[in-house]
C-alpha cells in the first residue's frame, strides 16, 4: 500500500479500535450500546399485582381527562358513521347506468319513467 492509503486507513479504524476495545460496540452493529441512566431510582411504578393498579372493593376515580375523551371519540364515531351512511353514492356504475337511461330516453328507444301521483 501506498503511504497515503496506510494513513488514510490507519484514521478510519482508529475510532473503531478504541470502541471496540472499550466495548461500546455490538456485535453486527455499528451502533454503540444503550447504558441505563444512573440515578439510583426506577422511572416506573412497582408492580403492584392489581389490574391497572386498582384492588377489588375500591371505586376507580375518573380523571378529568377521561369524560372529554370518551364522549370525544364517541362523537366523533357516531358523526362519522352517520356521514358514512348518508354519502352521496359517487360510483362509476351508477353514473354510467343513468347516462344510459338519459341517452335511451332522448333517443326513444326507452320510455320516461311515469310519475306514480
Amino acid at each position: 500500500m501506498q503511504p497515503l492509503l496506510r494513513s488514510a486507513h490507519r484514521c478510519t479504524l482508529k475510532p473503531l479500535r478504541s470502541a471496540a476495545a472499550a466495548g461500546n460496540i455490538r456485535a453486527l452493529s455499528a451502533t454503540t450500546r444503550a447504558r441505563a441512566a444512573a440515578e439510583g431510582e426506577s422511572h416506573y411504578d412497582p408492580p403492584t399485582g392489581w389490574l391497572w393498579g386498582i384492588k377489588p372493593g375500591e371505586k376507580y376515580e375518573k380523571e378529568g381527562w377521561e369524560g372529554i375523551m370518551f364522549w370525544g371519540f364517541g362523537g366523533a364515531f357516531v358523526a362519522l358513521a352517520v356521514g358514512y351512511a348518508f354519502k352521496p353514492d359517487t360510483s362509476i356504475q351508477t353514473w354510467a347506468l343513468e347516462e344510459a337511461r338519459r341517452r335511451l330516453e332522448v333517443e326513444g328507444i326507452l320510455k320516461e319513467p311515469e310519475s306514480k301521483e
